[in-house]
């Protein structure tokens, strides 16, 4: 049983960010099955670094793609970026000086913060996307 299941509720109807999310929440996964199986915490520490690499990269195209569309909860989302940004870098210097190991409160945490952004920040970027965008997209294209 996977950590984070993948299920439509996790859907933005965005490819590229569904693509994204599935690519974070796969890393997730393997993070945590290592994690179980008694992985050396190098092994797994690099599966998080690629997670975080991973995640800066999808925060600018999620942040870039509502500054286009004038998403009106940009800053808010950005913010909760920046945050989580924050936190992770902090466990992970941690984990850098030997003063915090890879831990199920680690994975929990990363857990709990990808589902709950996914599920609330995302649904509503998600909601402007398939209310605004698309329709603005669809009535412009039909005007003569």
């Amino acid at each position: 049983m996977s950590f984070i299941e993948w299920n439509e509720q996790l859907v933005t109807g965005i490819d590229d960010f569904d693509h994204d999310h599935r690519q974070l929440v796969g890393l997730l996964n393997k993070a945590y099955d290592d994690f179980i199986l008694g992985t050396p915490n190098e092994n797994v520490a690099d599966i998080l670094n690629e997670m975080i690499h991973y995640a800066g990269h999808h925060f600018a195209a999620e942040e870039n793609w509502m500054l286009q569309n004038g998403y009106p909860g940009l800053a808010e989302h950005r913010r909760e970026h920046e945050n989580f940004c924050t936190s992770v870098l902090e466990l992970q210097d941690g984990y850098n000086l030997g003063k915090e190991h890879i831990s199920l409160e680690v994975l929990q945490f990363l857990k709990t913060w990808i589902r709950k952004h996914l599920l609330e920040s995302d649904a509503d970027y998600s909601l402007f996307n398939k209310t605004v965008v698309l329709k603005n997209t669809v009535c412009g294209a039909t005007r003569p």
